[in-house]
């Protein structure tokens, strides 16, 4: 009992330290569920990187409040060439500087360029794998000329990062990871590893319009929801996100507090390796038996409190939705009959991975959630817990010393806002191929498919790209490849009604502090 007294006196008196801070006038303080990977944009591997390198780090185009594309570091930009070879013709702005003073030129996106393109590097090396050429025609103007078209480019913001070279080369590869340097409207300040990053807002950022009007942001990494939504009540912290789904309705109605909950920009499926001849994952009745063992509608109301969207293969309103696309229905005894007739009759064990960080609400209580109805039609579970970087190493591909994945995986690849699944399909869905990009996180293997993904990346008509997702679609759903899809995610972030926050979706994931205040 003693201990127990302590332990709660030291957390009163780090939540009163914390609450002094937090009310200062100009500093506010953020609680993220997830901590980064990494700091590098051409680094990132996961949706919760984007929360903290949006923060301080631009692309050419975004998407805005409303979901509809906004130039940005692209003050115009037009696609030019012939059908076969096109090249996207930008125009920057001008007077955009980076964070140390530096100017931004065409000279800083070719550098991106240059290390983006490199499987060394970059995770997303095949984004670029279709650009031949980078050509600079003065500080503010270059083209990207194509030795084939790529549909996957301009769906995905023209991909492209600010990353400041002259500042990168005198720093070094490992400088820039302890301190970057961006144009965004938040720069760096110090990082504390699992505790919290400080950023200041930019005084020369260039967006007049839409920039911070406090001095300081604090962003808080708490993954505990429990410790979260106290620090939240008790003011330590001003703003956080991740409500945990349990007390969305409580912290909806608590005086003082203002919400936003949206669809998350995630998509999550169950995977599995299907591309190794070995595992029963590569027999397509064993692939449906999962498709048929999981009740996801029963895990989003009862897990997920209601806070998820069902979706097959392409959510609604993404690029080639279908609403005629069917999920598997919910059958204990059609799943069972299916692993019989795969040569399963007693089932089989197999390793299951399932992420703890909440990098979603009550992710982890989902993946516990699939591997108990795996386990009711025989598919039983070896049960192991990782934390995000872990659990990313898992599903990665191609990376020396790293373990291949060999089991179930409740997993998530985001498809963007308003959705596109073209690009992440590329790295998920196509086969895995060294030192090309192709799929980076895939455990699938399967020509035809491989086929149908490249001529989409080759489409940039979006009347044809539309026919061919809705195509790759239904080809994934009957023969469940990629995984079993599941659901999108409804976050939601909460605040104190003395700030104005005005959520943007990409990039931040709806967490970009672009625009946050004190109201007066």
């Amino acid at each position: 009992m003693f201990i127990v007294r302590v332990l709660a006196a030291s957390f009163g008196l780090l939540v009163l330290n914390a609450t002094v801070s937090a009310q200062t006038a100009d500093t506010v303080v953020a609680a993220l569920a997830t901590e980064p990977s990494t700091l590098d944009p051409t680094k990132m591997v996961g949706g919760g990187d984007h929360y903290y390198i949006g923060q301080m780090f631009e692309q050419l185009v975004r998407f805005g409040p409303d979901l509809k594309p906004v130039n940005w570091l692209a003050e115009s930009w037009s696609i030019e060439g012939t059908p076969d070879k096109p090249i996207i013709d930008v125009h920057i702005r001008k007077g955009v500087k980076f964070h140390n003073g530096d100017p931004l030129t065409a000279a800083d996106f070719e550098f991106s360029y240059e290390r983006l393109k490199d499987p060394k590097i970059s995770p997303y090396s095949y984004t670029q794998a279709n650009v031949g050429k980078f050509e600079i025609v003065d500080d503010h103007h270059f083209k990207l000329h194509f030795n084939a078209p790529d549909g996957n480019y301009i769906p995905n913001r023209l991909q492209l990062w600010a990353i400041p070279k002259k500042y990168f080369e005198k720093v070094g590869e490992e400088g820039f990871a302890k301190a970057p340097v961006g144009t965004g409207p938040w720069k760096f300040v110090s990082r504390s590893v699992k505790e919290e990053l400080k950023l200041e807002a930019f005084d020369d950022y260039w967006n007049k319009d839409a920039r911070p009007k406090v001095k300081n942001l604090v962003l808080k990494i708490i993954p505990e929801d429990l410790t979260r939504v106290a620090a939240f009540k008790s003011g330590a912290v001003d703003w956080i996100d991740a409500v945990p789904l349990s007390a969305v309705n409580e912290i909806k109605k608590m005086p003082g507090v203002e919400t936003f909950s949206a669809i998350s920009s995630n998509n999550l499926y169950i995977d599995f390796p299907a591309d190794k001849p070995d595992s029963p994952f590569s027999k397509l009745k064993v692939r449906q038996a999962v498709a048929h063992a999981v009740d996801v509608d029963a895990i989003i109301n009862n897990v997920l409190f209601g806070q998820g969207e069902r979706y097959v293969e392409v959510g609604k309103g993404e690029t080639g939705y279908d609403p005629n696309l069917q999920a598997y229905p919910y059958d204990v005894k059609k799943a069972k009959q299916l692993l019989a007739e795969a040569g399963y009759p007693n089932g089989f064990e197999t390793p299951c991975y399932n992420l703890i960080t909440p990098r979603e609400p009550n992710v982890k209580e989902m993946g516990e959630a699939v591997f108990a109805y795996l386990g009711a039609v025989g598919i039983r579970c070896k049960v192991q817990g990782l934390e995000y970087s872990a659990w990313l190493n898992i599903g990665r591909r191609g990376r020396s010393g790293s373990p291949e994945m060999d089991g179930v995986a409740p997993w998530m690849w985001g498809h963007g806002l308003p959705g596109d699944p073209a690009e992440p399909w590329s790295g998920m869905l196509h086969s895995f191929v060294p030192g090309k990009g192709f799929g980076a996180f895939s455990h699938t293997s399967d020509p035809k498919v491989d086929a149908m993904i490249e001529e989409l990346k080759a489409t940039m008509k979006p009347e044809k790209r539309v026919e061919l997702i809705e195509q790759i679609a239904r080809y994934k759903h009957e023969n469940v490849l990629g995984g079993v899809t599941t659901y999108r995610p409804i976050i939601t972030l909460a605040w104190r009604e003395n700030i104005e926050f005005r959520p943007w979706p990409f990039p931040g994931l709806w967490r970009a502090f672009q625009e946050v205040r004190f109201k007066p």
